[in-house]
């Protein structure tokens, strides 16, 4: 008979455990009050381009490369056209520019020939497109049109996610199952970007600034590193 796999039980919270972690939320919440996406777009295609060049790479450097590839390229037909050799050349500072110029040019054809031009508004379909998983689907849907699904989890909420004791996980999905089951839905789009700032200003990933941290009374990893 064949052994099943282990799998790993969900955590259950104490109300202590509850009241700790909702006190966390409402002070990074209160230090962080204009927090906001830090990619620079002005419409749904261009947000959803920046968020796929934005992986393994800083936002800053991506809105660096997109100043002139947004003037460059202004529809999905202009990607969905463009020679993938030119396309990955311009794209070139974010890293890893080969394999993202083939998502993106291919993510332009489907809005093109499936999604009438423009980006999709379901979640079903964004994940449809290549180089489109969760995290880049939530951003793109909250901040372009407002649909609010779930939380993105990029490299900073994981990071602040484990540290804080909001999960256990190290998957993005099920990370983001346990921040939904425990952050308010009215601020699904709001807490990641809260998170990211602190965790680029205070919660780093090589050496966080604790004695800096807002919440250090009620860190499980305060001093740990």
């Amino acid at each position: 008979m064949a052994r099943g796999k282990k799998t790993k039980e969900k955590r259950e919270l104490s109300p202590e455990e509850k009241e700790r972690l909702q006190k966390i939320l409402e002070r990074l919440k209160a230090a962080y009050p204009d927090a906001k996406i830090a990619l620079k777009f002005s419409n749904p295609l261009e947000l959803l381009v920046a968020t796929i060049l934005s992986a393994q790479c800083t936002d800053e450097r991506v809105n660096q490369v997109t100043k002139t590839l947004f003037k460059k390229y202004r529809t999905a037909k202009d990607y969905a056209e463009a020679p993938l050799e030119e396309l990955a050349e311009d794209i070139r500072p974010t890293g890893f520019y080969q394999q993202k110029a083939k998502y993106i040019k291919e993510a332009a054809r489907m809005i093109v020939e499936e999604f009438g031009g423009e980006v999709p508004r379901l979640m079903e379909e964004m994940l449809r497109m290549p180089g489109v998983a969760r995290k880049t689907a939530n951003i793109v849907l909250a901040n372009a049109y407002g649909v609010v699904e779930g939380i993105p989890v990029d490299t900073h909420v994981r990071r602040l996610a484990q540290r804080l004791g909001f999960s256990q996980e190290k998957d993005p999905n099920k990370i983001e199952r346990d921040l939904m089951a425990l952050i308010p839905r009215e601020d699904w789009a709001f807490i990641p970007y809260v998170l990211q700032q602190h965790g680029r200003e205070v919660c780093k990933a090589r050496k966080p600034l604790c004695e800096k941290c807002v919440v250090k009374d009620l860190c499980p990893s305060r001093g740990k590193g």
